[in-house]
């Protein structure tokens, strides 16, 4: 069994930045793909940024692309999602994942464990 525990949300201005973490435990960590997705309220469950088990492959929704990064820290067991320039439109609760598997993908049935979620607030 996998826990992820993330970390990190909060209320922040349009424009400003946020870092969150995402904490795993319960297996190989370095073995497994890692992403982030998020969620409005009434709306489904949205893909952001994933990682391959190297930290390598990147990928991110459209949306994001030049102002999210995702990195991983094998070492710590660790998944970070760094946002900036933050718009209203980013506001959602986020969720860590983790796949069996080392190879990311956007698709969510791809990730097998997840964790409680963050809420990120972005004001105008």
């Amino acid at each position: 069994q996998v826990q992820l525990v993330e970390s990190g949300g909060g209320l922040v201005q349009a424009g400003g930045s946020l870092r969150l973490s995402c904490a795993a435990s319960g297996r190989t960590f370095s073995r497994s793909a890692m992403a982030w997705f998020r969620q409005v309220l009434g709306k489904e469950r949205e893909f952001v940024a994933a990682t391959s088990w190297s930290g390598i492959s990147t990928y991110y929704v459209e949306s994001v692309k030049g102002r999210f990064t995702i990195s991983r820290d094998n070492a710590k067991s660790t998944v970070y999602l760094q946002m900036n320039s933050l718009k209203p439109e980013d506001t959602a609760v986020y969720y860590c994942a983790a796949a069996n598997q080392r190879m990311a993908t956007t698709y969510e049935t791809t990730y097998d464990y997840w964790g409680q979620g963050t809420q990120v607030t972005v004001s105008s």
